[in-house]
């Protein structure tokens, strides 16, 4: 498949002139050595109208980013598993405000943490259970490991569960896991980001009676022609993979982070919902139209528009936004003005960020500086990939809305 430009930029309201300033900047981004390189489309009203590439796939191998290289993209597996789930929703499976051990019963007597250390933690219980809508929302009070910024963090770590789960364990084990381990917060009174789309993903494995890559590949990726999406990287196509890269300590130049990037290469023990897909710009921008045309692509519907409209509102308790409803000390993704939907970020008010966007506007991003968004109201979606972990390296997000929004002319 092919992300070329479909339409003359001024045809869907862009100037061509601004639109070059893309890649220009981000020229600069690879030209000084802080990434290796990058693809970026940008579309609106369903016609491809910016798509480029610039720099290396493979710096150390001299191979340049190219239409088909293949991408980590980490997070933005997120938006696909929330996909899933609400397709089973449709389907009358289960109800939003469900416990989610009526499914997984290891969740049912859940404690959260309440003082102490990691070595001597004391809990208490949970004063509400877990729900469905709770694992949509990032409001379980589920968390990540490698955060580093709470002793349950600290827990999570101890316990095995940092950039992945504990060797050997598949989805099911991992959730069991995840389960004996005490919450950040009670359910529904705060928002973290961690490993709810991961049980999330075990939820859909248990209501729909198949393994989360099975549900994937028959029901989402198959029928919106994502062929090139998937678990892992074989040899066959390991020369498509970009390599994996971090920012050095002294010198801000990306350096290869081959321990972390060779896991691609490998076909993995378990299916994690919330980070474990391999994807290319055609395809995420299948998934990207798939969105913005309301739940169809192509004659081929999974969910109804209404469901999308709503999977896209703020669900956040209150309309709070993310800088208001999450812990002290969760930085990167917290921000005035956006609030939190089912699976995506969501624009409530583009003026608190300092950076333009339209109410209403979802998004999300992966650990190695991708990202995408969709724009109802201007008919807009935008991709960046790139391989660069932690994605707070540099504000390549914001800089990229910067330079889409100011080439809209009409």
């Amino acid at each position: 498949m092919s992300v070329a430009v479909s339409t003359e930029p001024d045809r869907v309201g862009f100037d061509s002139a601004r639109l070059a300033r893309i890649d220009e900047h981000f020229a600069r981004f690879v030209d000084d050595g802080r990434l290796a390189g990058w693809q970026i489309v940008v579309t609106r009203r369903g016609e491809i109208a910016h798509s480029a590439t610039y720099g290396l796939r493979d710096r150390e191998a001299g191979t340049p980013v190219e239409a088909d290289t293949l991408w980590r993209i980490y997070s933005m597996t997120k938006p696909i598993t929330s996909v899933a789930a609400m397709m089973l929703w449709e389907e009358g499976r289960f109800e939003l405000n469900d416990p989610v051990s009526r499914w997984l019963p290891e969740f049912a007597d859940v404690r959260v943490y309440d003082r102490g250390s990691v070595l001597k933690p004391y809990t208490v219980p949970a004063t509400e259970p877990i729900r469905i809508w709770h694992l949509l929302t990032h409001t379980a009070g589920l968390t990540y490991g490698f955060a580093q910024v709470s002793v349950v963090d600290g827990l999570y770590r101890a316990a095995g569960f940092d950039l992945g789960v504990p060797a050997g364990a598949d989805l099911a084990a991992a959730s069991a896991g995840l389960a004996r381990l005490p919450l950040l917060f009670q359910p529904g009174t705060s928002w973290n980001y961690g490993v709810s789309t991961d049980v999330l993903g075990r939820l859909v494995e248990v209501v729909s009676g198949q393994s989360l890559d099975a549900f994937f590949a028959e029901r989402i990726l198959r029928p919106l022609g994502m062929t090139d999406t998937r678990w892992w990287v074989d040899a066959a196509d390991a020369k498509r993979l970009a390599a994996l890269y971090a920012p050095h300590p002294a010198t801000g130049q990306a350096v290869r982070a081959d321990g972390i990037g060779r896991a691609a290469l490998t076909e993995p023990g378990w299916h994690s919902g919330g980070g474990g897909l391999v994807s290319t710009a055609a395809d995420y921008h299948r998934f990207t139209q798939f969105l913005l045309r309301g739940g169809e692509l192509d004659g081929v519907r999974l969910l109804g528009p209404r469901t999308l409209r709503f999977m896209t509102r703020n669900h956040l308790p209150g309309g709070r936004d993310l800088a208001s409803f999450s812990p002290e000390g969760f930085s990167e993704t917290v921000l005035d003005g956006i609030g939190f939907g089912l699976g995506f970020a969501v624009v409530l008010d583009p003026v608190p960020s300092r950076v333009p966007s339209s109410v209403g506007e979802f998004y999300w991003g992966g650990l190695a500086s991708t990202a995408f968004w969709v724009d109802p109201v201007e008919e807009v979606t935008a991709l960046l990939f790139t391989q660069l972990m932690p994605s707070s390296t540099y504000p390549l997000r914001s800089q990229l809305r910067q330079l889409v929004y100011s080439a809209l002319v009409d």
